[in-house]
Protein backbone atom coordinates (compact mmCIF):
# COMPACT_ATOMS: atom_id res chain seq x y z
CA UNK A 1 0.00 0.00 0.00
CA UNK A 2 1.50 3.26 -0.74
CA UNK A 3 1.78 6.38 1.06
CA UNK A 4 -1.37 8.13 -0.50
CA UNK A 5 -3.51 5.35 0.77
CA UNK A 6 -2.43 4.13 3.86
CA UNK A 7 -2.78 8.00 4.38
CA UNK A 8 -6.42 8.24 3.31
CA UNK A 9 -7.11 5.06 5.35
CA UNK A 10 -5.65 6.65 8.30
CA UNK A 11 -8.25 9.61 7.65
CA UNK A 12 -11.02 8.05 7.43
CA UNK A 13 -10.28 6.02 10.92
CA UNK A 14 -10.24 9.11 12.64
CA UNK A 15 -13.18 10.54 10.98
CA UNK A 16 -14.71 7.34 11.87
CA UNK A 17 -13.28 7.47 15.54
CA UNK A 18 -14.30 10.92 15.46
CA UNK A 19 -17.82 10.31 14.60
CA UNK A 20 -17.87 7.37 16.96
CA UNK A 21 -17.04 9.13 20.24
CA UNK A 22 -19.34 12.16 19.13
CA UNK A 23 -22.20 10.03 18.83
CA UNK A 24 -21.54 8.94 21.94
CA UNK A 25 -21.58 12.43 23.98
CA UNK A 26 -24.64 12.92 22.32
CA UNK A 27 -26.22 9.40 24.08
CA UNK A 28 -28.65 10.38 26.78
CA UNK A 29 -27.72 9.05 30.38
CA UNK A 30 -29.77 5.12 30.94
CA UNK A 31 -31.96 6.40 34.00
CA UNK A 32 -33.75 2.98 33.97
CA UNK A 33 -30.51 2.74 36.19
CA UNK A 34 -31.10 3.38 39.51
CA UNK A 35 -27.59 4.59 40.54
CA UNK A 36 -28.18 7.90 37.96
CA UNK A 37 -31.15 9.24 40.23
CA UNK A 38 -29.71 11.44 43.27
CA UNK A 39 -33.06 10.71 44.63
CA UNK A 40 -36.12 8.46 44.17
CA UNK A 41 -38.54 7.74 46.63
CA UNK A 42 -38.37 4.64 48.65
CA UNK A 43 -41.70 4.30 48.95
CA UNK A 44 -44.57 6.37 46.93
CA UNK A 45 -47.05 7.96 49.55
CA UNK A 46 -47.95 11.34 48.27
CA UNK A 47 -50.46 12.23 45.55
CA UNK A 48 -47.90 14.99 43.80
CA UNK A 49 -44.36 14.71 42.89
CA UNK A 50 -41.74 17.43 42.29
CA UNK A 51 -39.21 16.95 39.63
CA UNK A 52 -35.68 18.58 40.73
CA UNK A 53 -32.93 19.61 38.84
CA UNK A 54 -29.69 21.05 41.19
CA UNK A 55 -27.55 23.69 40.06
CA UNK A 56 -24.36 23.93 38.79
CA UNK A 57 -22.36 21.15 41.88
CA UNK A 58 -18.98 21.19 40.07
CA UNK A 59 -16.41 23.37 38.54
CA UNK A 60 -13.07 22.26 36.60
CA UNK A 61 -10.30 21.48 38.92
CA UNK A 62 -7.74 22.74 36.10
CA UNK A 63 -7.77 24.26 32.56
CA UNK A 64 -7.62 20.88 31.18
CA UNK A 65 -10.26 19.18 32.17
CA UNK A 66 -13.54 18.53 30.39
CA UNK A 67 -16.27 21.63 30.53
CA UNK A 68 -18.87 18.98 30.60
CA UNK A 69 -18.19 16.45 33.64
CA UNK A 70 -18.92 12.80 33.25
CA UNK A 71 -22.38 11.20 35.03
CA UNK A 72 -20.53 9.63 38.15
CA UNK A 73 -18.03 12.08 38.54
CA UNK A 74 -17.38 12.37 42.63
CA UNK A 75 -17.39 15.76 43.07
CA UNK A 76 -20.30 17.06 41.37
CA UNK A 77 -22.58 13.72 43.26
CA UNK A 78 -21.17 15.24 46.75
CA UNK A 79 -22.23 18.71 45.69
CA UNK A 80 -25.65 17.78 44.01
CA UNK A 81 -26.57 16.13 47.71
CA UNK A 82 -25.72 19.51 49.37
CA UNK A 83 -27.90 21.50 47.08
CA UNK A 84 -30.71 19.03 47.35
CA UNK A 85 -30.54 19.00 51.28
CA UNK A 86 -30.72 22.75 51.30
CA UNK A 87 -33.63 22.98 48.31
CA UNK A 88 -35.43 20.48 47.51
CA UNK A 89 -36.01 18.82 50.89
CA UNK A 90 -38.82 22.09 50.89
CA UNK A 91 -41.06 19.83 49.13
CA UNK A 92 -40.39 16.81 50.92
CA UNK A 93 -43.10 16.57 53.48
CA UNK A 94 -46.14 16.85 50.64
CA UNK A 95 -44.21 15.39 47.53
CA UNK A 96 -42.11 12.98 46.25
CA UNK A 97 -39.05 13.95 44.97
CA UNK A 98 -37.49 12.78 42.06
CA UNK A 99 -34.09 13.81 41.19
CA UNK A 100 -31.90 12.97 38.26
CA UNK A 101 -28.22 13.75 37.88
CA UNK A 102 -27.00 15.01 34.75
CA UNK A 103 -23.82 15.75 32.69
CA UNK A 104 -23.63 19.62 33.51
CA UNK A 105 -21.40 22.37 32.26
CA UNK A 106 -18.85 24.25 34.06
CA UNK A 107 -20.51 27.49 35.30
CA UNK A 108 -17.27 29.61 34.62
CA UNK A 109 -16.65 28.49 31.13
CA UNK A 110 -20.76 28.60 30.51
CA UNK A 111 -21.23 32.30 31.29
CA UNK A 112 -18.25 33.44 29.73
CA UNK A 113 -20.15 32.68 26.38
CA UNK A 114 -22.16 35.20 24.27
CA UNK A 115 -25.54 34.27 25.02
CA UNK A 116 -26.45 32.59 22.19
CA UNK A 117 -23.43 30.09 22.65
CA UNK A 118 -24.70 29.47 26.05
CA UNK A 119 -28.19 28.42 25.15
CA UNK A 120 -26.11 26.05 22.74
CA UNK A 121 -23.66 24.76 24.80
CA UNK A 122 -26.11 24.18 27.70
CA UNK A 123 -28.66 23.08 24.58
CA UNK A 124 -26.20 20.23 23.96
CA UNK A 125 -25.07 16.97 26.31
CA UNK A 126 -26.96 19.03 29.93
CA UNK A 127 -30.39 19.31 28.01
CA UNK A 128 -30.14 16.03 26.53
CA UNK A 129 -29.99 14.98 30.06
CA UNK A 130 -32.69 16.52 31.42
CA UNK A 131 -35.35 15.36 28.83
CA UNK A 132 -34.46 12.21 29.39
CA UNK A 133 -34.39 11.82 32.64
CA UNK A 134 -37.99 13.95 32.48
CA UNK A 135 -38.90 11.35 29.67
CA UNK A 136 -37.90 8.43 31.86
CA UNK A 137 -39.85 10.34 34.85
CA UNK A 138 -43.47 10.45 33.24
CA UNK A 139 -43.12 6.96 31.26
CA UNK A 140 -41.81 5.06 34.35
CA UNK A 141 -42.25 7.00 37.45
CA UNK A 142 -45.12 9.39 37.32
CA UNK A 143 -48.08 7.05 36.85
CA UNK A 144 -50.07 10.26 35.97
CA UNK A 145 -49.76 12.61 39.12
CA UNK A 146 -50.03 15.93 38.85
CA UNK A 147 -46.01 17.67 39.59
CA UNK A 148 -44.31 20.47 40.51
CA UNK A 149 -40.93 21.49 38.68
CA UNK A 150 -38.08 22.57 40.80
CA UNK A 151 -34.67 23.73 39.92
CA UNK A 152 -31.92 26.51 40.40
CA UNK A 153 -29.38 27.67 38.32
CA UNK A 154 -28.46 25.61 36.16
CA UNK A 155 -31.11 23.65 36.76
CA UNK A 156 -33.39 26.10 36.16
CA UNK A 157 -31.30 27.01 32.62
CA UNK A 158 -32.28 23.46 31.59
CA UNK A 159 -36.42 23.59 33.00
CA UNK A 160 -36.62 26.61 30.87
CA UNK A 161 -36.20 24.31 27.84
CA UNK A 162 -38.14 21.69 29.23
CA UNK A 163 -41.19 24.46 30.03
CA UNK A 164 -40.74 25.66 26.12
CA UNK A 165 -39.79 22.00 24.22
CA UNK A 166 -41.32 18.98 25.99
CA UNK A 167 -44.60 20.41 28.07
CA UNK A 168 -45.49 22.18 24.57
CA UNK A 169 -44.75 19.12 22.29
CA UNK A 170 -46.96 17.33 25.54
CA UNK A 171 -49.79 19.12 26.69
CA UNK A 172 -51.32 16.12 28.49
CA UNK A 173 -48.45 16.37 30.89
CA UNK A 174 -48.44 19.93 31.10
CA UNK A 175 -51.72 19.67 32.29
CA UNK A 176 -50.31 18.37 34.95
CA UNK A 177 -48.14 20.64 36.35
CA UNK A 178 -49.20 22.36 39.25
CA UNK A 179 -46.18 25.08 39.15
CA UNK A 180 -42.85 25.63 38.29
CA UNK A 181 -39.83 26.94 40.51
CA UNK A 182 -37.26 28.10 37.87
CA UNK A 183 -35.25 30.11 41.02
CA UNK A 184 -31.95 31.35 40.05
CA UNK A 185 -32.18 31.84 36.64
CA UNK A 186 -34.68 34.35 34.33
CA UNK A 187 -37.86 33.95 32.40
CA UNK A 188 -38.23 36.87 30.54
CA UNK A 189 -41.38 38.53 28.88
CA UNK A 190 -39.47 37.47 24.89
CA UNK A 191 -39.19 33.94 26.49
CA UNK A 192 -42.97 34.23 27.27
CA UNK A 193 -44.15 36.06 24.13
CA UNK A 194 -41.91 33.04 22.18
CA UNK A 195 -44.04 30.33 24.22
CA UNK A 196 -47.70 31.09 24.43
CA UNK A 197 -48.76 28.34 26.38
CA UNK A 198 -46.75 29.33 29.48
CA UNK A 199 -47.51 31.73 31.74
CA UNK A 200 -46.15 34.04 34.72
CA UNK A 201 -47.17 33.51 38.03
CA UNK A 202 -49.07 37.03 39.30
CA UNK A 203 -49.83 35.73 43.30
CA UNK A 204 -49.87 32.93 45.91
CA UNK A 205 -52.90 30.49 44.23
CA UNK A 206 -52.33 30.23 40.88
CA UNK A 207 -51.66 27.03 39.03
CA UNK A 208 -49.67 25.96 36.14
CA UNK A 209 -47.73 28.99 36.74
CA UNK A 210 -43.95 29.97 36.62
CA UNK A 211 -42.02 31.13 39.76
CA UNK A 212 -38.92 32.74 39.11
CA UNK A 213 -36.22 35.31 41.06
CA UNK A 214 -32.74 36.22 41.41
CA UNK A 215 -31.34 37.91 44.51
CA UNK A 216 -29.23 40.64 44.95
CA UNK A 217 -27.77 42.97 47.95
CA UNK A 218 -28.95 46.49 47.19
CA UNK A 219 -25.62 47.02 45.61
CA UNK A 220 -23.64 44.44 43.50
CA UNK A 221 -20.09 45.31 42.50
CA UNK A 222 -20.35 44.02 38.86
CA UNK A 223 -22.66 41.96 37.02
CA UNK A 224 -25.44 39.02 37.50
CA UNK A 225 -24.86 36.75 34.49
CA UNK A 226 -27.96 34.98 35.20
CA UNK A 227 -30.52 38.16 34.89
CA UNK A 228 -31.47 38.34 31.49
CA UNK A 229 -32.95 41.78 30.24
CA UNK A 230 -36.53 41.56 30.61
CA UNK A 231 -36.18 39.14 33.95
CA UNK A 232 -39.50 38.69 35.52
CA UNK A 233 -39.95 38.82 39.64
CA UNK A 234 -41.89 37.26 42.31
CA UNK A 235 -41.14 38.16 45.64
CA UNK A 236 -41.04 34.73 47.89
CA UNK A 237 -42.39 36.17 51.00
CA UNK A 238 -45.80 38.21 49.91
CA UNK A 239 -46.11 36.13 46.18
CA UNK A 240 -47.15 39.50 44.37
CA UNK A 241 -45.39 41.30 41.85
CA UNK A 242 -45.22 44.75 43.33
CA UNK A 243 -42.18 47.07 44.47
CA UNK A 244 -43.42 47.02 47.53
CA UNK A 245 -41.01 46.15 50.54
CA UNK A 246 -41.44 42.56 52.77
CA UNK A 247 -39.51 42.55 55.78
CA UNK A 248 -37.19 40.33 57.42
CA UNK A 249 -40.68 39.73 60.13
CA UNK A 250 -43.13 38.60 57.46
CA UNK A 251 -40.58 35.95 55.91
CA UNK A 252 -41.63 32.34 57.52
CA UNK A 253 -38.04 31.27 57.99
CA UNK A 254 -34.39 31.07 56.31
CA UNK A 255 -31.71 28.38 56.31
CA UNK A 256 -28.81 29.55 57.82
CA UNK A 257 -25.36 27.64 55.66
CA UNK A 258 -21.86 27.14 56.78
CA UNK A 259 -19.07 28.18 54.42
CA UNK A 260 -18.96 24.65 52.85
CA UNK A 261 -22.51 24.92 51.92
CA UNK A 262 -24.01 22.51 55.05
CA UNK A 263 -27.13 23.25 57.04
CA UNK A 264 -25.70 25.27 59.92
CA UNK A 265 -29.78 26.14 61.21
CA UNK A 266 -33.24 25.72 60.13
CA UNK A 267 -36.28 28.34 60.91
CA UNK A 268 -34.17 31.18 61.58
CA UNK A 269 -36.66 34.07 61.67
CA UNK A 270 -35.96 38.16 60.73
CA UNK A 271 -33.18 37.01 58.65
CA UNK A 272 -34.10 37.93 54.60
CA UNK A 273 -36.44 40.99 53.82
CA UNK A 274 -37.28 41.24 50.13
CA UNK A 275 -38.43 43.91 47.22
CA UNK A 276 -38.64 43.24 43.85
CA UNK A 277 -36.77 45.84 41.53
CA UNK A 278 -38.35 45.76 37.99
CA UNK A 279 -36.40 48.09 36.12
CA UNK A 280 -33.25 45.54 37.14
CA UNK A 281 -35.37 42.37 36.68
CA UNK A 282 -33.87 40.96 40.97
CA UNK A 283 -35.22 40.74 44.13
CA UNK A 284 -33.52 42.80 46.47
CA UNK A 285 -32.42 41.27 49.90
CA UNK A 286 -30.62 43.93 52.33
CA UNK A 287 -30.82 42.30 55.89
CA UNK A 288 -28.16 39.56 54.98
CA UNK A 289 -24.22 40.43 55.24
CA UNK A 290 -22.58 40.73 52.03
CA UNK A 291 -19.36 40.39 53.40
CA UNK A 292 -19.88 37.09 54.91
CA UNK A 293 -22.35 35.82 52.47
CA UNK A 294 -21.34 37.29 49.15
CA UNK A 295 -18.17 38.84 49.32
CA UNK A 296 -17.49 38.02 45.27
CA UNK A 297 -15.68 34.94 43.48
CA UNK A 298 -15.28 34.05 39.71
CA UNK A 299 -18.85 33.21 38.74
CA UNK A 300 -20.57 35.85 40.46
CA UNK A 301 -20.24 39.27 41.91
CA UNK A 302 -19.91 40.84 45.38
CA UNK A 303 -23.39 41.02 46.43
CA UNK A 304 -24.74 38.63 44.55
CA UNK A 305 -26.79 35.93 46.74
CA UNK A 306 -27.50 33.18 43.96
CA UNK A 307 -26.76 30.60 46.45
CA UNK A 308 -29.29 31.29 48.60
CA UNK A 309 -31.88 32.04 46.72
CA UNK A 310 -33.80 29.04 48.77
CA UNK A 311 -31.96 28.87 51.99
CA UNK A 312 -33.06 33.28 52.38
CA UNK A 313 -37.33 32.48 51.98
CA UNK A 314 -37.07 28.32 52.07
CA UNK A 315 -40.07 28.20 54.31
CA UNK A 316 -42.10 30.44 52.35
CA UNK A 317 -41.31 28.46 49.50
CA UNK A 318 -42.44 25.06 51.18
CA UNK A 319 -45.73 26.84 52.58
CA UNK A 320 -46.49 28.12 49.03
CA UNK A 321 -45.67 25.19 46.81
CA UNK A 322 -47.73 23.47 49.76
CA UNK A 323 -50.92 26.02 48.97
CA UNK A 324 -50.39 25.77 45.10
CA UNK A 325 -51.14 21.75 45.56
CA UNK A 326 -54.36 22.76 47.47
CA UNK A 327 -55.22 25.51 44.94
CA UNK A 328 -54.76 22.59 42.15
CA UNK A 329 -56.90 19.93 43.92
CA UNK A 330 -59.43 22.71 44.44
CA UNK A 331 -60.04 23.10 40.85
CA UNK A 332 -59.29 19.48 39.69
CA UNK A 333 -62.29 18.09 41.82
CA UNK A 334 -62.10 14.75 39.76
CA UNK A 335 -58.47 13.48 41.74
CA UNK A 336 -58.97 12.69 44.88
CA UNK A 337 -56.37 14.38 47.46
Amino acid sequence: MNAKKILLVLIVLCFSLTMVAAASENQATDYSKAANWLALPGEVDKQVDVFYLYPTAWQKANANEPNICEIDNPSMKRGSKLAFGRQATAFESFANIYAPYYRQADALYCLSLPLKEQEKFIGGIPKTDAFAAFDYYIKHYNHGRPFILAGHSQGSNLLVYLLSDYLKEHPDVYARMIAAYVIGYSITDSYLTQNQHLKFAQGPDDTGVIISYNTEAPVVEGNNPVVLPGALVINPITWTREETLATAEQNLGSIVLKPTGEIAAYNVRNYADARIDKQKGVLVCSTADVEKLSPGNKVFSKGVFHSFDYPFYYNNIRQNAANRVDKYFLSHKEISH
